[in-house]
C-alpha cells in the first residue's frame, strides 16, 4: 500500500477507534468496521477466487465472522495496538474460520467410501494454483516448526492481505527481513506442494 496522506489519516483514525474500543466504547467498534472492511473484503475475495460458485461461505460472510470474532470475542481489543496489528490478528482469525468451515464441510461431505472431497480451495501463496485450505493450514503448521517467522509472514500476507512494510511493523523487523522470510517460505511451500504431486 502506498504511504499517502489519506492512508496515514485512515491509519490514525483506526488507531484512535481501536483505543476507544479498548476502553469499552461500543460505538467505536461499529465505526471501525468501515475502515477495515474493504481490506478484509479484498483479502477474503482473493482467497475465494478459485472457489466454485454457490460456495456456502462467501467473502462478505467471512469478513463479518472475522469482525464479530475480533470485536465481540473474549479477547477483543485488549492487545490491538494499531491498524496493522488489528489486521494481523484478523489474518489469524480468518485462517481459523476458513479451516473450521472446511473441516465442518469435509466431515459432512465424506463419500460413502470415506474418501475426502476437496471443499474449500484457495489460491496458493506459492503461486502454484489452487489448494485446499486445510492442506495450506497443515503446510503452514509444519513450516512454523522449522521457520516460525516465514510461516507468520505467509499468514500475514496471505490471510491478512498485508504489505511487507506493514508486516515489518507488526513483527518489529526490517522490510528486508520480511522479504527474505517471504522468499524462503514461498520456496519451501513450492517444494512441498511439488512433492505432493510426485
Amino acid at each position: 500500500m502506498p504511504d499517502e496522506p489519506a492512508t496515514r489519516g485512515a491509519a490514525r483514525q483506526t488507531a484512535q477507534l481501536l483505543q476507544r474500543v479498548r476502553e469499552g466504547d461500543r460505538i467505536a467498534a461499529e465505526e471501525l468496521l468501515p475502515l477495515v472492511y474493504e481490506q478484509l473484503r479484498g483479502v477474503a475475495a482473493g482467497l475465494f477466487q478459485r472457489e466454485r460458485a454457490g460456495h456456502t461461505l462467501q467473502p462478505t460472510a467471512l469478513v463479518h465472522e472475522v469482525y464479530a470474532k475480533l470485536v465481540h470475542g473474549e479477547d477483543r481489543a485488549e492487545a490491538w495496538r494499531d491498524r496493522e496489528h488489528f489486521c494481523a490478528i484478523s489474518a489469524t482469525a480468518m485462517r481459523q474460520i476458513l479451516c473450521d468451515h472446511a473441516r465442518a464441510k469435509r466431515t459432512a461431505k465424506r463419500t460413502p467410501t470415506g474418501d475426502r472431497k476437496t471443499l474449500t480451495m484457495v489460491e496458493s501463496p506459492a503461486g502454484s494454483g489452487a489448494l485446499d485450505v486445510l492442506e495450506l493450514d497443515d503446510l503452514l503448521s509444519v513450516l512454523a516448526e522449522a521457520d516460525a517467522q516465514g510461516a507468520r509472514v505467509v499468514d500475514l500476507r496471505f490471510f491478512g492481505g498485508m504489505s511487507h512494510p506493514e508486516i515489518a511493523r507488526v513483527l518489529d523487523v526490517s522490510v528486508q527481513v520480511v522479504d527474505r522470510a517471504w522468499r524462503r517460505a514461498r520456496a519451501w511451500l513450492q517444494a512441498n506442494l511439488a512433492g505432493d504431486d510426485d
